[in-house]
């Protein structure tokens, strides 16, 4: 009995909180420390709470007003590069190491900083003023002094809060009251587990029963709560009203909570909050996901290092020509800053420009509308995607579910044959003798029944075993409770938390049967002659994922007979049911048609054992201790000997071009991989329907295994195959990590195509991360459910597809699209484009930087190694800025081949896989471009320059911006009008400059004819070999797009 009484365990938390355990303080909860603890909280006052309660605010920012300045300098400079970069301008407040003007190292970095700070100042704008209007909210009250307005953030655990329909639900409440007749009311969860159908939610059974709202407050009552935790399916609690003759106690479970994040979708609902702030549902099943850091930046990063080693072997060489001389160590400093430009400061600029522009095209694209990027940092990671793990339903597939087939054992009913179902119920209400008297007597089951009363019984339970509750809407015509009394077709709406349900109801309305009311107690159907049969709701037992399977137990009104249906999934019904010889076989042959199979089954029973089996249930339900062990096992003692009446096939159909982006996606090389919790008959279908695996591949099934011997033959026996699609369910497949991870992985990796069914999120998340680290690879995950986001975080590339089940892996992921079909075009156009224009854009950087340094070390070397800048101040800003900078951005619009041709040929997109558009060999080209054009360019300037130092500045800069912009244009592929209004305004921009920067350049050389046929001169010496070599490799070793484009 000591299971009925909820105080003692809140009153031994109590005691143990007095001990301060934490050492923080004695509100060590509301600090974020201390463990979670059940609760008893009492209606109506807040003050009788026996611990601290966190605050109901929601607060996503990652700084506050005065960590944010702090915050993001750390978070900048806590990475190598840009600690060089702030350590290179602090070094010129040293008298002996400066090379210049303070500004020339100071606005650069500058304005690296502004851009950093500016973005995330907008991103916790946005932030802070999202997380306002939340806490913001205004909420209805129940107090002593009447209904009162309260914010969302003054919620405390004990308020009773009255929330409108269409309102989001402002913390986790328990149920206690419905304006609805039926006593019930529905919750929409998308936002909370991705789910986009309808939840029933039921009020605690006293509280509704109370005259008014205001009851509440009036009677001594208290909820005891479990402790905050993550699950979002599952709650123990008990309700217990004190003052009641005698004491009332409730068991509660999920079905009369209200979680924070859901909205009501009907009536007007009031609840007791039990839980806020950080100890909410859905805050806590809020993760912060790894930050994901690109293959692409991981390589420039390297690249960078190699960089700054050459600056330091750079600097070491100029001191150890002049034999270490004098102060030598502060001249490695001097030549350390003068060279510094080898490290280009505006690199990660540049390239964070450049991934906006991209994410900004593909939002732009009118043949992939909907699509959003939520990760504008890694767009160029589509380019080089190896394998693509995808989920089946309702990404591969519509999830919208259409009833194909009704089996009963000996005859069988496709979409052609209804109408011989129709008239089976027809006569089966029409007429008496074909109805089920006999089925009221005892001996009923052992007499043969006729087919037509046979299908009447199966259509009848398909028709009262789901969780589905019509619900009437105007239509302009009827209003609501005209069509609600009236039952109108017109105006009813099934809703239901899964679509296969919902396609069921729809299925028997089609055939005569039609579900026309359901509330909390009670059902009625309305047959084919317009009669209404009601039908008392005794239990239901909802479904599970544990479980697999849903169960009711109704009373028929007008016979008084009780039944116990059920229907659930054919491994677990096979041992529930009766023995039959039929059952295994045709849930095979129904599978490999791709359809989603239920096995329906029924026991009736008598009115002593169903009070016996009450009794137990609820013993069991008021439980706290082991409640759901308790619960099922008294419901198992039911499940036992049942009578099998039908098999259901539903088929989910695939989504439109899912065939040609599947196979767009393997002729670009992709490998796709097919990871879903459906059986392994139909995932194996929809494989082959989708030609994910193709007629001419043979297919190995992996044997179940369950040992390691096992394991180790089957993988012998796989190995002996080649060339074949690889389909293994998610229980093989964990033995087989657990003892030959290596092995699987590797077959598994040759395979041009697998499917795992039966997959948990967790194993999907597991493969993610196996193929990671087996094969080096970039992953690609693809789903739509809450069930695929553990996978889409743990992917290189998360797509979310916006579908049926809502808009949870949409939000998680780094991409949403609408339809699986844009899947091709973002990775073949978008990704393809985004790879190689952040290559281009990157190496240029790079080589406008070396171009500049090795201009200052020949001019160093000249003149006896001295540590004296070839250019100082505006020169050195604006060559990287002003002169230069968008030209050299305006790469970000370059492309090889038009978009339908990237489409048409997605074997160019093979060629990115190897990464040849960044590599050690590119990256080394264009070094050796850099140093060949900085050295002519140089040499040129000291060989022409005729008597002032000021001449060969004037002859350099010009020619180094010239050979800059001419570089640019022998770069670009294809012309974009922003490129050429770029390098006119750039050119404009420096021949303007000019007269202004007569500290620097001589302003009457520059206009004689000896100025610029010197400079002309240079330059093309600089260039023309570079434009020769172009045009030599493209004549006889043409690249593979150019193929297509000429």
């Amino acid at each position: 009995m000591t299971d009925n009484i909820p105080l003692q365990p809140v009153r031994r938390a109590k005691r143990h909180n007095s001990k301060n355990r934490n050492g923080c303080c004695p509100w060590s909860r509301c600090c974020g420390g201390g463990d979670f603890r059940p609760r008893t909280v009492w209606l109506g006052h807040p003050e009788k709470r026996e611990q601290r309660y966190p605050k109901n605010v929601i607060n996503n920012q990652k700084y506050n007003f005065f960590t944010f300045l702090p915050g993001v300098l750390f978070n900048q400079f806590k990475y190598f590069f840009n600690l060089y970069f702030l350590l290179l301008a602090c070094s010129q407040f040293v008298e002996e190491l400066r090379l210049g003007a303070l500004y020339t190292y100071w606005v650069p970095l500058g304005l690296v900083l502004f851009i950093t700070i500016a973005r995330e100042a907008i991103e916790e704008i946005r932030c802070y003023l999202r997380d306002k209007e939340v806490n913001s909210q205004i909420y209805s009250k129940l107090s002593t002094r009447g209904t009162v307005k309260v914010k969302s953030s003054g919620i405390q655990v004990g308020d009773l809060i009255i929330v409108e329909k269409n309102q989001r639900v402002p913390a986790d409440m328990i149920f206690l009251r419905t304006s609805e007749r039926n006593g019930s009311c529905f919750l929409r969860t998308d936002q909370l587990d991705g789910e986009t159908d309808w939840k029933l939610r039921l009020p605690v059974a006293c509280t509704q029963r109370l005259p008014t709202a205001g009851d509440l407050l009036q009677i001594r009552s208290f909820v005891y709560a479990e402790e905050p935790n993550i699950d979002i399916h599952n709650f123990i609690g008990t309700f217990t009203r004190e003052d009641g003759d005698p004491p009332v106690n409730e068991s509660l479970s999920i079905e009369n909570t209200l979680w924070a994040s859901t909205v009501v979708a009907s009536g007007t609902v009031v609840g007791v909050v039990i839980y806020t702030g950080k100890e909410l549902r859905s805050v806590m099943n809020t993760s912060n996901p790894r930050h994901k850091v690109g293959l692409f930046d991981l390589e420039v990063n390297c690249l960078t290092k190699i960089l700054f080693g050459a600056l330091v072997v750079v600097s070491l060489v100029m001191v150890a020509l002049q034999h270490f001389a004098g102060r030598w160590y502060l001249q490695i400093f001097r030549f350390l800053l003068l060279f510094s430009h080898i490290v280009p400061i505006s690199l990660r600029v540049n390239l964070d420009m450049g991934k906006m522009v991209f994410s900004w095209m593909i939002k732009r694209d009118s043949k992939i509308p909907g699509t959003v990027v939520r990760a504008s940092t890694i767009p160029e990671q589509l380019g080089r995607i190896s394998y693509l793990l995808t989920d089946k339903t309702g990404t591969l597939t519509q999830n919208e579910m259409v009833f194909r087939r009704l089996h009963l054992g000996t005859v069988a009913y496709g979409m052609d044959s209804m109408d011989e179902v129709q008239s089976h119920i027809f006569s089966a209400y029409t007429q008496p003798t074909h109805d089920l008297p006999a089925s009221r007597t005892p001996a009923a089951t052992k007499v043969r029944k006729t087919i037509s009363s046979r299908v009447h019984e199966a259509v009848k339970a398909i028709a009262l075993v789901h969780n589905v509750t019509p619900v009437y809407e105007s239509n302009g015509v009827t209003d609501q409770a005209e069509a609600e009394q009236h039952y109108e077709d017109t105006c009813r709406v099934y809703q239901a938390s899964s679509p296969d349900e919902v396609s069921l109801v729809q299925w028997t309305e089609s055939v005569g049967l039609t579900l026309v009311g359901r509330d909390q107690s009670s059902m009625q159907l309305r047959t084919p002659t317009g009669q209404i049969m009601n039908f008392t709701i005794l239990q239901i037992f909802p479904f599970t994922y544990e479980s697999k399977r849903m169960g009711i137990i109704v009373r028929d009104e007008s016979a008084g007979e009780i039944t116990f249906y059920m229907k659930g999934a054919d491994m677990v019904m096979a041992g529930i049911v009766q023995y039959n010889d039929w059952l295994e076989e045709e849930c095979g042959n129904m599978a490999r048609e791709g359809l989603r199979v239920l096995v329906v089954a029924k026991k009736s029973l008598t009115e002593e054992q169903y009070q016996d089996f009450e009794a137990r249930y609820v013993q069991a339900k008021l439980s706290v201790h082991d409640r759901s062990l308790k619960v099922a096992t008294v419901i198992e003692s039911l499940e036992m000997e049942m009578e099998l009446l039908c098999l259901t096939g539903v088929e989910d159909q695939l989504q439109t071009d899912v065939r040609p982006t599947l196979e767009i996606l393997r002729n670009a090389g992709i490998k796709v991989w097919m990871l879903t919790g459906d059986k392994l008959e139909t995932a194996t279908c929809t494989a082959k329907n989708a030609h994910l695996i193709t007629r001419s591949q043979d297919i190995h099934i992996f044997r179940p295994v369950t040992t390691r011997g096992e394991a180790h033959l089957e993988l012998n026996a796989f190995r002996r195959k080649h060339d074949c699609a690889l389909v293994i369910s998610g229980d093989s497949l964990e033995v087989c990590l657990k003892y030959y991870e290596y092995e699987f992985m590797e077959l598994a990796c040759q395979c041009p195509a697998v499917v795992c069914c039966r997959c948990t999120p967790t194993q999907k998340a597991q493969i993610v991360r196996l193929l990671q680290e087996r094969t080096g690879k970039l992953t690609c995950a693809v789903g739509d459910g809450g069930n695929d986001v553990s996978m889409i975080q743990e992917a290189d590339c998360g797509v979310g597809v916006e579908g049926k089940e809502g808009k949870q892996a949409s939000l998680a992921a780094d991409f949403s699209v609408t339809q699986f079909k844009h899947l091709g075009r973002l990775l073949m156009v978008h990704g393809r484009n985004s790879y190689k224009r952040a290559a281009a854009l990157s190496q240029f950087v790079i080589h406008r930087s070396l171009c500049i340094s090795t201009m200052q070390a020949v001019f160093s070397s000249v003149f006896y190694f001295a540590s004296v800048p070839l250019y100082q101040g505006f020169l050195i800003i604006g060559y990287s800025t002003v002169y230069t900078m968008f030209p050299v951005f305006s790469l970000v619009l370059d492309k090889d081949v038009k978009s339908e041709v990237a489409m048409l040929y997605p074997e160019l997109y093979k060629d990115l896989l190897k990464g040849r558009p960044l590599s050690f060999k590119t990256f080394l080209i264009w070094v050796l471009i850099s140093i060949y054009q900085g050295s002519i360019i140089m040499y040129g300037a000291l060989l022409l320059f005729e008597s002032e130092f000021v001449h060969i500045v004037a002859i350099s800069f010009t020619s180094l911006i010239l050979t800059e912009l001419l570089m640019v244009a022998l770069t670009v592929q294809t012309w974009h009008w922003f490129m050429i209004v770029a390098e006119l305004l750039s050119l404009a921009c420096y021949i303007a400059s000019l007269v202004f920067l007569h500290e620097f350049i001589d302003i009457y050389f520059i206009t004689t004819v000896s100025f610029l046929w010197k400079v002309t001169a240079i330059t093309l010496v600089s260039c023309l070999p570079l434009y020769i070599l172009k045009y030599l490799r493209r004549r006889f070793s043409p690249p593979n797009y150019s193929k297509l484009t000429t």
